[in-house]
């Protein structure tokens, strides 16, 4: 398997994942587990950012693998495919840690999606060209 698609499938496996801690912080809650969908207003500021980091990563990972996809369908190879892949995923795992913190005094969190955006812009780029 190619680097780029060993690395869209371990973010694809975190994407995966990141519903877990948002559920059990829903169970740890007096909010109505079943209520669907549950009301994030009324849950601890941590489940809710939960909640937001399994999205974001939702939202983001769709176009970077069908991107991904896309160029190796049509054979598409060059080693900066594989670094961009390596640098999305890293991306996602730092987002997702800054989600959980909840640590706003630095931009931290729209830096890392912006930089998500960009890796997915220059791969597009790249098989265009």
């Amino acid at each position: 398997m190619t680097t780029e698609l060993t690395f869209t499938l371990l973010t694809a496996i975190l994407a995966t994942s990141l519903w877990i801690p948002f559920v059990a912080g829903l169970a740890q809650t007096d909010a109505e587990f079943l209520e669907r969908p549950a009301d994030v207003s009324k849950l601890p500021a941590w489940v809710h950012r939960a909640q937001r980091a399994h999205m974001n990563l939702v939202e983001q990972f769709v176009p970077f693998a069908a991107i991904v996809l896309i160029g190796h369908a049509a054979g598409a190879s060059s080693v900066w495919y594989g670094w961009l892949a390596i640098a999305f995923f890293a991306i996602r795992c730092l987002h997702a840690v800054f989600m959980f913190s909840g640590k706003t005094k630095l931009p931290l969190r729209p830096i890392a999606f912006t930089a998500g955006w960009v890796v997915t812009m220059i791969y597009a780029v790249l098989l265009l060209v």
